[in-house]
C-alpha cells in the first residue's frame, strides 16, 4: 500500500521534526532518571522513554521503507549520565510536563498534516502516551506542592454580553482598566508558571556551556524569561491578584554539563517556538488591548531571540538540515549532486 502511496512532502517534514524532538527527549529522560531518587518519578521518565523509544523505532522504519535517510537527530554522546545533578527534586517532572505540553500542540499540527494510515497512527499512538505522561505529571507535582494551580474566582451567577466597545481598552489615563476576564488570567498564569521552568533550565545551561557565545547567549534568555515574569506579574497585582505560580525547584551549583551544547541549544530553539505560539495565543484571546500589545512586544523578542540561537547552531555545525524539495534550478544547470 505505501508504495502506492509514498510519502507526501508535509509527512517526511513532520515525521522528521518528530524524531528530532524524541530523541532529544530521550537523552533529557536518560539524565533525569540516573539522577531521580525518589520512585514515583523514575516511573513516570522511565515509562515514557520505553514508549517514546518504541515510536523513534516506528518513524526509523517508516524512513528505511521508502530509502530516505534516518535524521541523525540526537544520540547517546549527547547525554552525560555520570554528570552531578544540576537541579533539585522536582524539576525534571516540571521539564517532562512542559515538554508534553509542546508535544500535544505538536501532534495535533502533525496529525492534521498526514496522510497515510501508519503516520496517523504514529501521532495518534503518541498523542495517547503524551495526554497520560502530562496527567501523571501534573497530578504528582500537585501532590508534591512543587506545582500551583491558577488563583481561584468567584463563579459568575449568570450570563452578560459586551456592552461597550470600552471593554476592549486597556490605556486609559483617567480610570481603572477593566478587571481581567479568567481567560486572560490563565494566560498570564501558564506564562509565568512555563518561564519560571524555562529560566531555571537555561540557567543550569548557562552554568555548564562552554563556549563563550552559547553562554552569552544562554544568559541572555535568562533576561528574557525574568522579563516575560515581571511584566505578567505586574499585570496580576494591578488586578489585584497575586500569583500562585511555583518556581518549581533550584538549580545546583554544578557547572559539569549533562547534555552537549548540540542538545541545549536545539533544546532552547523548541522551547523559543513553543514559547512564541504561546504570546500569539495571548495576543489573539486577550481582549483588553494593553494586554494583548504586550503580548505581541514579547512574541517579537522571543522570535528575533530565536533567530539569533538559529545563526549560532549553523555556525557551529549544529542544525541538521531538515528534507527538502529538489532544487530545480540546479538540476537544470547540471549542479545537483542527486
Amino acid at each position: 500500500m505505501n508504495k502506492k502511496n509514498p510519502l507526501s512532502a508535509s509527512e517526511v517534514g513532520t515525521l522528521w521534526l518528530t524524531y528530532l524532538e524524541k530523541t532529544l527527549i530521550l537523552r533529557i529522560l536518560e539524565y533525569f532518571i540516573a539522577k531521580s531518587d525518589e520512585e514515583q518519578p523514575k516511573n513516570i521518565m522511565g515509562g515514557l522513554w520505553q514508549e517514546l523509544d518504541y515510536y523513534i523505532k516506528k518513524i526509523e522504519e517508516v524512513f528505511k521503507g521508502e530509502g530516505a535517510a534516518i535524521p541523525v537527530g540526537f544520540s547517546k554522546t549527547d547525554v552525560n549520565t555520570e554528570a552531578p545533578a544540576l537541579y533539585g527534586n522536582g524539576f525534571d517532572i516540571m521539564l517532562v510536563r512542559i515538554l508534553k505540553e509542546i508535544s500535544m500542540g505538536m501532534y495535533t499540527i502533525n496529525m492534521n498534516m498526514a496522510y497515510r494510515d501508519d503516520v496517523m497512527e504514529i501521532y495518534e499512538g503518541l498523542t495517547s502516551i503524551t495526554q497520560k505522561i502530562y496527567k501523571l505529571s501534573t497530578l504528582y507535582l500537585l501532590g508534591k506542592g512543587i506545582l500551583t494551580s491558577p488563583p481561584k474566582v468567584t463563579l459568575t451567577k449568570h450570563n452578560e454580553y459586551v456592552e461597550s466597545k470600552a471593554y476592549l481598552s486597556g490605556f486609559n489615563l483617567f480610570k481603572e482598566n477593566r478587571a481581567l476576564n479568567d481567560i486572560e488570567l490563565g494566560y498570564l498564569h501558564h506564562g509565568i508558571e512555563t518561564n519560571n521552568v524555562g529560566m531555571q533550565l537555561i540557567t543550569g545551561f548557562a552554568q555548564c556551556a562552554k563556549n563563550k557565545e552559547v553562554k552569552k547567549y544562554f544568559l541572555r534568555g535568562k533576561e528574557l524569561a525574568k522579563k516575560q515574569i515581571k511584566i505578567f506579574e505586574e499585570l496580576l497585582i494591578k488586578s489585584d491578584i497575586q500569583s500562585t505560580a511555583s518556581t518549581g525547584s533550584t538549580v545546583t551549583t554544578s557547572t559539569i554539563a549533562p547534555f552537549s551544547e548540540k542538545l541545549m541549544m536545539f533544546c532552547v530553539y523548541i522551547l523559543n517556538g513553543f514559547g512564541i505560539v504561546g504570546t500569539s495565543f495571548g495576543t489573539i484571546f486577550s481582549l483588553r488591548s494593553d494586554l494583548s500589545m504586550q503580548s505581541a512586544l514579547l512574541a517579537k523578542d522571543i522570535y528575533f531571540y530565536a533567530q539569533d540561537g538559529i545563526k549560532l547552531m549553523i555556525k557551529n555545525g549544529w542544525l541538521e538540515e531538515p528534507p527538502h524539495m529538489e532544487d530545480r534550478h540546479q538540476i537544470i544547470n547540471g549542479k545537483s549532486d542527486q
